[in-house]
């Protein structure tokens, strides 16, 4: 791998990894606030990390080495999603595939390992949330797909760093129908992808609405450390890739310390403003029914449908 290559998947690592726990703090600050509560604060999530991974995880009995692989292998999934989607900077670099399909597969590798945890030890709330997972997953990945590919015809090529980077220059396209529509469409599956109302409440454990957390139940200490941290990384990648969709300035063109040091500081706004609009839409929004689920996402697939033939006749 180049240095160059090297040096901006790392620094897209480092930052996701720095801003994926107070993306969730924001989300929660914010919340707690428009409910007329305190708060535990931004830096909680942080907090919560540092105590999880001092304790030794407690595994129940019978369980495999999926138990023990599966956490590990959902980080690694998800910092190889922060190094390839273009956070801080969309630059195509060589040896660094930015390729929608190579996006979407390392996506897809997060989701089946979770689903195989939530499944490893047996519970009758795993089964239920790794099947719940799975449905939502097979509904999710398609539409991630074409969405995405709208937006990489005008463009001629389904890297990520291109896309963004001709939104940044002829913003023309962010206002176009097929823009508009495709990015509604992804942030849709954004919001299920990450376990988000109205598609699910991470912040419940009744049986009839848990998805994420009953895969989650029987994780502790530095597992559970792991899975959050991760969940958090897919989290936040997800939205900044949103918000260099909607907001592409401040993308870094070239690999170097000034540039680079915009683009983080324009991702960090970009993370703080759809972290309070996520949260500020959750306060006023209820779960969706499980069986609800379906149509919002076969919505956003049509809307993702109709954002391509608008692209081709655009073209």
């Amino acid at each position: 791998m180049s240095g160059t290559a090297l040096l901006l998947a790392l620094v897209q690592v480092l930052v996701a990894v720095a801003f994926a726990p107070l993306v969730i703090g924001v989300t929660r600050q914010t919340r707690a606030r428009l409910e007329g509560r305190a708060g535990p604060g931004v830096l909680q999530p942080w907090r919560d990390l540092r105590k999880l991974l001092a304790k030794t995880p407690l595994r129940a009995a019978g369980t495999s080495v999926v138990t023990v692989a599966a956490p590990l292998v959902l980080l690694v999934s998800s910092l190889l999603l922060a190094a390839l989607v273009p956070s801080v900077g969309a630059v195509p670099v060589a040896l660094v595939p930015g390729d929608l399909f190579v996006v979407v597969s390392v996506l897809l590798l997060g989701t089946v390992a979770i689903a195989l945890l939530g499944l490893d030890a047996g519970s009758a709330f795993g089964g239920m949330g790794s099947s719940r997972h799975m449905t939502i997953a097979a509904l999710v990945e398609p539409t991630v797909l074409v969405s995405v590919y709208a937006l990489s015809i005008p463009v001629g090529s389904s890297a990520l760093p291109l896309i963004v980077a001709a939104r940044r220059d002829h913003p023309a396209g962010i206002i176009s129908p097929a823009g508009v529509l495709a990015v509604v469409a992804l942030g849709i599956v954004v919001l299920a992808e990450t376990g988000r109302l109205p598609i699910d409440n991470p912040s419940t454990h009744l049986e009839l609405t848990m998805i994420h957390e009953a895969m989650v139940l029987e994780q502790s200490g530095r597992d559970l450390a792991w899975v959050d941290l991760a969940s958090w990384l897919r989290l936040s990648v997800l939205l900044g890739l949103v918000g260099n969709l909607l907001l592409p300035w401040g993308v870094a063109a070239t690999v170097g310390a000034g540039p680079l040091l915009l683009g983080t500081l324009a991702l960090a706004g970009k993370l703080a403003l759809l972290a309070a609009l996520l949260a500020t839409a959750e306060v006023g929004m209820a779960k969706l029914r499980l069986f609800r689920v379906p149509e919002l996402l076969a919505g956003s697939f049509v809307l993702a449908f109709l954002a391509v033939t608008a692209s081709y006749l655009v073209a």
